[in-house]
């Protein structure tokens, strides 16, 4: 890129400096005597920046929570004095707890749920909302589905009540299912188009197998073929107060709030107990090359299980990450994108579900490159095995680390989705308290220990997609290099 910047900068000066150049018509005056030399002031050195202060933790907002007798759980946050409030209904029936034969019913269930309610349509509700000056947001995910609000304060009561009605009361009209599969289909279509969700589709089932986890997007066929029965059952089957959790950040009065929840709430039926069938990832040293053909450049996923939010090498994981590929002066991001221009905008990302977990590194890389992108990908996972960071590398990497987790928490929305990741994951307040001071107290050999044991190239799933008549000679190439998996 330098030589680049260079080129242009130059261009640049040129263009300022040519019409001045030719605007100079009349012969130039003789030159005048030259004047006595003057004594050269020395350049002013360049400032320091500041030293950074001490990184504090994370001061949790005193928080008030309560169970009613059905088993919901709810978490009032006061937090700023903006007069708005955040709220979150996180139901746990998600893709997870699908049926192998119903992949997508959690996702038709949650857009249904927006149809509408047993005294409210869907225009009715959209109207209520914009009123309250807020919005609404409905979807499912791998492990919950997410009833996301917000209003003004003076409002915080009557949106827990309006969140109630969705939940609890849902309309599900029938003549709505068409026209959302549709959509659904639209979605997924689009998706499956992306090399990058190709290469991570593979991944993932090469990671967990027939765990729903691991299941492929569904087909336009298998949407086609779920019923309105179906998302009824699974409505009745997973939803329920034991399984659902009220979060609410931000300005209002908590008694009011309070005496809202828990009467819309109460008369829910109980349902069944929270359950998450926990996968059981597999290492699988293998390589899978998806054909592209004639694209100008390979998408790559390379990476393995590793440990989830609950265990205790985690935090290590995490800063080990963001110094190897999960932040932009990453030493995989400086190697392949700053020195080789083998790629822009490379990645390493710890995707976490309940009691498991993924590390991976993401790219798409030029096409002649890609074996060579793959080799400078497991040199630096190598070289950070054998040799722990500097003191001074690591330092920026856990101010890096420490600063995005203060601002994770800065607002309304943000500390709902901290205590939401506490309460799924079995977590204590301390996780969050402590966050800050566990993050600076990694040390360098921590960081090359933790690669060595969680980040191991010749136990690594790779999957390309690219140009299969470019790509393979290289990928057999690197194969070739790989050490046995242990």
């Amino acid at each position: 890129m330098k030589p680049l910047y260079l080129t242009l900068l130059c261009a640049a000066f040129a263009a300022v400096v040519a019409p001045v150049a030719s605007a100079q018509t009349k012969p130039a005056k003789p030159a005048a005597k030259p004047a006595a030399a003057k004594a050269e002031v020395p350049a002013t050195p360049k400032q320091a920046p500041p030293v950074g202060g001490t990184p504090r933790d994370f001061a949790l907002p005193a928080k008030e929570e309560f169970v009613l007798p059905n088993g919901l759980k709810a978490k009032l946050v006061p937090f700023g004095q903006v007069p708005k409030v955040t709220m979150m209904v996180a139901i746990q029936a998600g893709n997870v707890h699908e049926a192998a034969n119903e992949v997508g019913i959690a996702d038709l269930l949650a857009r249904l749920l927006a149809e509408g309610t047993s005294t409210l349509n869907a225009t009715q509700i959209a109207e209520k909302i914009a009123a309250m000056g807020g919005s609404l947001d409905i979807s499912a995910g791998a492990d919950q589905t997410y009833v996301q609000a917000s209003c003004l304060s003076e409002y915080a009561p009557e949106l827990a009540t309006l969140l109630a009605e969705v939940v609890t009361h849902p309309a599900m009209p029938a003549s709505e299912l068409p026209r959302i599969k549709t959509d659904f289909k639209r979605q997924m279509n689009l998706a499956r188009a992306q090399p990058s969700m190709q290469a991570r589709q593979k991944f993932t089932a090469a990671l967990y197998g027939n765990h729903p986890y691991g299941r492929p997007l569904p087909t336009d066929a298998s949407i086609e073929a779920l019923t309105m029965e179906q998302v009824k059952s699974f409505y009745q089957n997973q939803y329920g107060a034991k399984r659902t959790s009220v979060y609410v950040a931000g300005k209002f009065d908590a008694a009011a709030l309070r005496e809202a929840i828990t009467k819309a709430w109460s008369a829910w039926t109980p349902g069944p107990e929270p359950r998450i069938e926990v996968a059981k990832a597999q290492i699988r040293p293998d390589i899978t090359t998806l054909d592209r053909p004639s694209a100008p450049q390979s998408t790559i996923v390379i990476g393995m299980p590793v440990v989830d939010p609950s265990h205790p090498d985690y935090l290590k994981l995490r800063v080990t990450n963001s110094l190897l590929g999960g932040s932009f002066g990453s030493r995989i991001t400086r190697n392949i994108r700053e020195d080789k221009g083998y790629t822009y905008s490379p990645r390493s990302v710890i995707e976490t579900h309940y009691r498991a977990g993924s590390w991976s590194e993401i790219a798409d890389v030029t096409t002649q490159e890609t074996g060579n992108s793959l080799k400078e990908i497991v040199y630096e996972v190598e070289r950070l095995q054998k040799e722990a960071p500097s003191a001074e590398e690591l330092k920026g990497i856990q101010n890096y680390e420490s600063g995005l987790f203060v601002l994770r928490n800065s607002t309304p929305a943000g500390i709902i989705n901290q205590l939401n990741t506490l309460d799924l994951h079995g977590l204590p307040d301390s996780y969050l308290t402590e966050q800050v001071k566990n993050i600076n107290a990694v040390t360098p050999q921590q960081v090359s220990e933790t690669a060595r044991k969680y980040v191991r190239p010749e136990a690594m799933t790779v999957v390309v997609v690219g140009d299969k008549k470019i790509i393979d000679p290289q990928i057999k190439k690197f194969q070739a290099s790989r050490k046995k998996a242990l």
